[in-house]
């Protein structure tokens, strides 16, 4: 048994896929320091700078002192604390929707979801470039699984249109993590509407980032139905909030129901308290501090103007998920390298993660950015095209 999985290392390392671990010597910001070297970091999803901000630091211990350390039960048993309660009240009123109930991670956060609403005979429909969470979740929950191509809504319709299945669900990332586009909301919405489906939105990228005070991709488009019953959406505390976790925010019937039926909620150890009171200090920050987000978008547009002349093209993003294309995963892996023995981190995303032929380099932007660190990526990479 051991001799196969040596064979399929091997055979993962020959292909250049093998992924190795960074060990960062202090906290995530956007200059870190691995093996005693100082790097510029354009690889993390702490897209408002807040992972390392002062308030939340002073939150987190604030916390400690109040609730302790860890939450010593399942929500359900005697793990959910007040702390939790109210994070969840201010989520569900930020966001816009009836109720929110928090998960430990958004991985556990769309298990719950798929698994809690449909089963045997039931369908799921999801876009080709979904995050990993949400196809392993519809295969777990026994359901029919149809992928459509990527935003192709005609092929969605076609699908819905053809299925007999007693319940359907529609999941899709919010925010594509790898190409940095947008799903669009309100027509996939009314799709779901038309055919008696519930739409899943994974806006793990989108909150805090986009929409009227960082409320998220529902708060992007004016003409979305919030009140809409067939709308659930999903968000991560752990990228731009700075924190940890995830919640889900819908109508009430449905967050009990997740409370009831989702394994995911009910059979593990609740977060630390702890956690939810620095979240708290977090969606203020989030709130009110609109600087972050207009500064985000202007360092997005300064790396599009310097990168315009490259032979590797950015993916048209509006998000601080900024794709630079490159195609062959040898080439993306040389060029991230380079990148790195100049001092400067941005990971390369080769096949399975994205498909092939599509290899390119994630540029992940932060508030926590200055014009200057944007720069020197700039003149880097267009050095670095002259040799490789």
């Amino acid at each position: 048994m051991l001799t196969n999985l040596s064979v399929r290392l091997r055979e993962r390392e020959n292909a250049g896929l093998s992924r190795r671990r960074l060990m960062l010597e202090g906290p995530q910001t956007t200059h870190v320091t691995i093996a005693e070297k100082p790097y510029l970091a354009f690889c993390s999803n702490d897209y408002l700078g807040l992972a390392s901000h002062p308030a939340l630091i002073e939150a987190i211990c604030t916390g400690a002192q109040r609730y302790g350390v860890g939450a010593g039960a399942s929500h359900l048993i005697s793990g959910h604390s007040a702390a939790h309660h109210a994070l969840e009240e201010a989520l569900a009123h930020f966001v816009g929707l009836p109720q929110a109930l928090l998960f430990s991670t958004g991985y556990m956060a769309n298990m719950a979801v798929v698994t809690a609403l449909v089963s045997r005979g039931d369908a799921v429909f999801a876009d080709k470039l979904n995050h990993a969470s949400l196809n392993d979740a519809a295969l777990l929950s026994r359901a029919t699984f149809t992928r459509y191509p990527h935003l192709d809504l005609t092929k969605l319709e076609q699908s819905l249109a053809e299925s007999e299945a007693a319940c359907k669900l529609v999941v899709t990332d919010a925010v594509f993590s790898m190409d940095g586009d947008i799903v669009p909301v309100v027509k996939l919405l009314a799709l779901c509407e038309q055919y008696d489906a519930w739409l899943l939105l994974d806006d793990a990228h989108g909150f805090g980032v986009l929409g009227r005070n960082g409320q998220g991709v529902l708060h992007s488009f004016d003409e979305l139905n919030l009140h809409s019953s067939h709308l659930i959406y999903m968000a991560t505390l752990g990228k731009a909030a700075g924190v940890s976790g995830a919640f889900v925010a819908a109508q009430s019937d449905i967050i009990e129901t997740l409370i009831q039926f989702a394994r995911t909620y009910c059979y593990t150890t609740a977060a630390p308290a702890l956690l939810a009171h620095t979240l708290l200090a977090s969606l203020s920050l989030i709130e009110q501090e609109t600087w972050r987000r207009e500064k985000l978008m202007g360092l997005m547009m300064q790396l599009k103007r310097g990168l315009q002349s490259l032979r590797w093209s950015l993916l048209p993003s509006m998000t601080p998920i900024q794709p630079l294309m490159v195609g062959r995963s040898d080439e993306a892996v040389r060029l991230s390298e380079a990148l790195r023995d100049r001092g400067i981190l941005v990971p390369a995303i080769r096949p399975p993660t994205v498909p092939q032929g599509q290899a390119r380099l994630r540029i992940s932007l932060s508030a926590a950015h200055h014009k200057e660190d944007i720069e020197q990526l700039i003149e880097t990479l267009r050095d670095l095209a002259k040799i490789i």
